[in-house]
């Protein structure tokens, strides 16, 4: 890794130097615009509206504009504002890391000590570790000032970048406000279906599978030689809105409780019996669509976020054999 950026995190009178590494990185496949009659590359130009003449990088600056009043303001100017220049990360308070709603996360990074001993880093990780407790900082990266917390993830500080409370929304739906009844048998079902379904997290059982198809659709298209003018892709059958039929919630939960238990459909006796049928029959013929989708050369859709669905293998020793 290579760090981004350099400062010290200001604990009180301590001074703790540290480096900056981004703790995620993007593995999305990268595509650009090209002219599809003939492959080449699109290039966007950077020209000016008053003069039409493409403009250098260098000699390009930001601007605000107000009541069509446009007010410049170049490199240096920006830098002098005091907050771009600091390379402090203040801590200003210390909170229960239970008060930091989610929504404010932004990106990580990891902190490594930045100096011959890293006793003053070691120090601030065992107070947050003794008190149990996430420091919110303040600092500035990129052209922007922002808040952060500051928390233990192992034996490493990382640094959470956070929203300013104006930038996270207020959610107000009408639908909501309404009167909604729930019975407390369907609530009692509702969690049992919860329980049932409970787990721990592992982050390894998950996998991006549009990009996983991507770039089997890349490799398929590269063996098979195809140039710029192809229009083949792997489709992805659409999620069907519905089958019109209305089902009741206690009977959608009870359902869904026996497929988890491996109860099957429901009994004879059961109302919405043939609603079950319907249900185990889609079930069936969604457990053998991957297999006939990839002799079609028609990709089924995941079943779930965690699959690991053999059906990309296929359609892609599929498109190998027609090569």
């Amino acid at each position: 890794m290579r760090a981004i950026w350099k400062g010290a995190i200001a604990f009180g009178l301590v001074n703790v130097p540290v480096k900056v590494y981004s703790a995620t990185e993007d593995h999305d496949i990268s595509l650009h615009q090209v002219h599809n009659a003939d492959g080449g590359r699109i290039r966007y130009q950077r020209r000016c509206e008053v003069c039409s003449k493409i403009v250098d990088y260098e000699d390009i600056d930001k601007a605000y504009e107000d009541d069509g009043r446009t007010v410049v303001l170049s490199r240096e100017e920006l830098k002098s504002i005091p907050a771009e220049n600091s390379h402090e990360i203040d801590v200003v308070q210390f909170v229960p890391a239970e008060q930091l709603d989610p929504m404010m996360f932004e990106k990580s990074y990891y902190l490594e000590p930045d100096s011959k001993s890293p006793k003053a880093y070691v120090l601030l990780r065992r107070a947050l570790e003794d008190t149990d407790r996430v420091a919110v900082v303040q600092f500035a990266l990129r052209d922007k000032t922002r808040l952060g917390a500051l928390r233990i993830r192992g034996d490493v500080l990382v640094l959470q970048a956070l929203l300013w409370a104006d930038e996270v929304r207020e959610a107000s739906f009408p639908s909501l406000e309404t009167t909604i009844r729930i019975s407390a048998q369907e609530r009692e079902m509702s969690a049992a279906l919860v329980e049932s379904m409970a787990a721990d997290f592992e982050p390894d059982q998950f996998t991006d599978d549009y990009q996983l198809q991507l770039r089997q659709l890349i490799e398929a298209k590269l063996e098979k030689g195809e140039s710029f003018d192809t229009e083949e892709t792997f489709g992805v059958p659409a999620a069907e809105a519905g089958s019109g039929e209305v089902i009741d919630l206690m009977e959608a939960l009870k359902r869904s409780l026996e497929k988890k238990r491996g109860g099957g459909a429901a009994s004879a006796d059961e109302p919405g019996k043939s609603a079950a049928k319907s249900t185990a029959a889609k079930t069936a013929a969604a457990k053998t669509a991957p297999k006939t989708a990839a002799r079609t050369g028609v990709k089924a859709a995941p079943k779930t976020a965690a699959s690991k669905s053999a059906a990309p293998k296929t359609a892609a020793r599929s498109a190998r054999k027609e090569a």
